[in-house]
């Protein structure tokens, strides 16, 4: 049968398949006190079947009983979602409601915003299960400077039975196209603000949101995205702050969020079932929903990483990917059940996605199935003679696929497929559903400091089953530890994170521990603690959890001024090899505009080590904890230590405004190598 031609079936047969749908429906709602996807229990069964009409050139409509969804044509914007009783869940006031969109720019020029729309309509395959349609637009060089050049293929898919809009694009560019840089890639949806108001981002991550007006009659802090509420509608949120980057999640964590309606009881999801399509491996930081009330799916940006995560094409260089499926889903409960079981089905349903990736119903020749896809397993193990004579198995280390490059490299790639998964506590990995291609093998984790690489690449072929076995990862080391400082695990949080400041707060925040370094400010509170002396840290007495501030950043002196700050790390040395070589390792889990410098026992002296101008993560304004990982090894001669007291100095030099300093994730010296 031809892919995509309606499939035949007798009108009885086809009955009997949806009163049985309607059934299990029925048995689903009774159960969980949650009518989810039957706006209205009495509705024809028929009218479960997905049909498409063009109501004009300019209208597409595709509705399958529970859902019905308008578009733009040929642009492919989705201008209305009627469900549940609201004729649109988007914000009928804007014109943008439900969009993709391209922030990209040519070398050298301005920053220009594309929102993708296409130029054609197709129908892709119709029949009583789904309908996908596509709306394409293909790039000519008449079109340089006002468009990105791609080809953009954006396909909608809506299924008989499911609340909801699964979205994919297939962007390309093709051989010999012009230099082109694009710092983000995303969907949009902007929805009804007179409907939705409480957004839930995670279990603990929960609340009543103001309004999209609330924060245009707010004071403007520090940055544009961050402001504070002065006049807001409801006082309950007068003299809060809100940030959208307060709501960041990990990639790995990102699956699901969206926006509650208490009047109808509705809710609107983003659910994200795979995260081989977005970059930067999966403690990428990206935004998820905020304010508006505005929900995003993100597949690439340039947040928590800079300019180095770019995507960035030079010299004709071709390239294509699939971003997707994500699905928009949509649900709803009686107005006598609490909508917190919106949030409880919205999990339920991401875990159903989850599990059903790669789906199955995808038509498109750049969307592998399952079994033109392939599986690599192995056992991942550590060792560190100064730590244990035998290896160390590699529990919950993340172990994953991504494009060829070097060890590390994947934290910063942009353009391929990256296929990620945590070993278990023997380091026992399986990585299933690759695509096709060459990759190389990395691992990190939990412990142990910097990135393992598999010295071969990995070629997944279409239904291949790679065993790599036991593999073994040999941290950086050259001799025992003397002392250390944190815990190696790719971010700032086990240092002190400050109160912040009863004036600036995010109600959201005050009570989660985990969650503390999400408030606004608290870079000021440094200055607060360290008014004229910078921070000093003496080993085997003072307590990194309280005694090392989470960020090293400068010191606010007033009238719009800045520091550079110096943090002193004293230790006590029994003995001293003069002739021998001392590690100083340091990892730090973030940098933004700044300049660390290493001097030992003289703060005038020349600095042994700098790592000059690095950073553009920005993680300290936008409450990250973290953004890309950085690891030096920096040498020690003997004859610059003393026995007893010694003070290693750590400069910040750069000191232009607030927001420029690095966040450590671990320090550790080591005496010289011992047999």
């Amino acid at each position: 049968m031809k892919l995509g031609a309606p499939r035949k079936k007798s009108g009885w047969v086809m009955l009997q398949v949806l009163l049985l749908h309607l059934l299990v429906q029925s048995v689903h709602s009774q159960k969980s006190g949650n009518k989810l996807n039957i706006t209205n229990p009495g509705q024809s069964i028929l009218g479960l079947a997905v049909q498409l009409r063009r109501v004009s050139n300019e209208k597409v409509v595709v509705d399958n009983g529970i859902i019905q969804v308008t578009f733009s044509s040929p642009q492919g914007l989705i201008t209305g979602i009627k469900y549940s009783g609201i004729d649109n869940v988007l914000d009928e006031e804007i014109d943008d409601r439900g969009y993709w969109d391209v922030a990209w720019y040519e070398p050298e020029k301005a920053l220009e915003i594309d929102k993708l729309e296409g130029t054609k309509f197709e129908i892709i395959t119709q029949n009583e299960e789904q309908i996908e349609i596509s709306f394409t637009r293909t790039w000519t060089i008449s079109k340089r400077g006002s468009l990105v050049p791609l080809n953009v293929d954006k396909r909608y898919i809506i299924r008989t039975g499911v609340s909801g809009i699964y979205m994919y694009g297939i962007l390309e560019r093709l051989e010999g196209w012009p230099d082109v840089d694009m710092d983000q890639i995303r969907i949009v949806f902007k929805l009804n603000p007179k409907k939705f108001d409480f957004m839930a981002i995670s279990d603990d991550r929960q609340r009543s949101m103001p309004s999209m007006a609330d924060r245009d009659n707010a004071k403007i802090l520090a940055y544009k995205e961050a402001v504070l509420l002065t006049n807001p509608k409801n006082p309950m949120f007068k003299g809060e702050v809100d940030d959208k980057y307060m709501y960041s999640v990990e990639d790995k964590d990102n699956n699901v969020h969206g926006w509650i309606s208490s009047d109808p009881p509705v809710g609107f999801w983003m659910i994200t079932p795979s995260d081989e399509f977005r970059l930067g491996g999966p403690i990428k930081q990206d935004l998820t929903s905020h304010a508006g009330p505005i929900t995003l799916s993100m597949f690439t940006s340039i947040h928590y990483a800079g300019k180095e995560m770019r995507m960035d094409y030079r010299n004709g260089e071709p390239w294509k990917k699939v971003f997707g499926p994500v699905l928009a889903y949509l649900n709803s409960v009686s107005p006598e059940d609490s909508t917190l079981h919106l949030w409880r089905d919205a999990k339920r349903q991401m875990a159903e996605e989850v599990k059903s990736w790669p789906y199955d119903f995808v038509n498109s020749e750049d969307y592998p199935l399952s079994h033109q896809r392939g599986t690599i397993e192995g056992q991942f193990y550590i060792r560190d003679r100064y730590v244990s004579r035998l290896n160390i198995y590699g529990k919950f280390a993340f172990v994953g696929l991504a494009p060829v490059g070097e060890a590390g490299s994947w934290q910063t790639e942009s353009k391929g497929y990256q296929f990620w998964t945590k070993a278990d506590r023997k380091g026992r990995f399986v990585i299933e559903n690759v695509r096709a291609g060459n990759y190389s093998l990395y691992a990190w984790g939990y412990g142990f400091i910097g990135d393992y690489k598999y010295e071969q690449n990995i070629t997944i072929t279409p239904g291949s089953q790679m065993n790599v076995g036991p593999i073994v990862y040999e941290p950086p080391r050259n001799g025992p530890t003397l002392w250390e400082i944190g815990v190696p695990d790719r971010t700032a949080g086990e240092f002190y994170i400050p109160d912040p400041y009863p004036t600036l707060m995010n109600k959201l925040y005050v009570n989660p521990l985990q969650d503390r370094f999400r408030q606004y400010g608290l870079w000021d509170r440094y200055a607060d603690l360290y008014p004229q002396n910078d921070l000093v840290y003496t080993v085997g007495v003072s307590d990194y959890r309280r005694d090392w501030f989470f960020a090293h950043v400068t010191r606010n002196v007033g009238n719009s001024t800045y520091d550079s700050t110096t943090w002193q790390i004293i230790f006590n040395l029994n003995n001293v090899n003069r002739v021998g070589i001392y590690t100083l390792r340091i990892a730090l889990a973030s940098a933004a505009d700044s300049e660390l410098q290493v001097r030992v026992n003289n703060p005038q002296s020349e600095h042994i080590f700098t790592t000059g101008l690095i950073g553009k993560d920005n993680a300290i304004a936008r409450h990250g904890i973290h953004g890309l990982y950085r690891l030096y090894s920096i040498n020690v001669p003997g004859d610059l230590l003393s026995l007893g007291d010694n003070t290693i100095y750590l400069t910040q030099s750069r000191s232009i405004g607030p927001f420029q300093g690095v966040m450590y994730d671990y320090i550790r010296l080591e005496s010289p190598f011992t047999t």
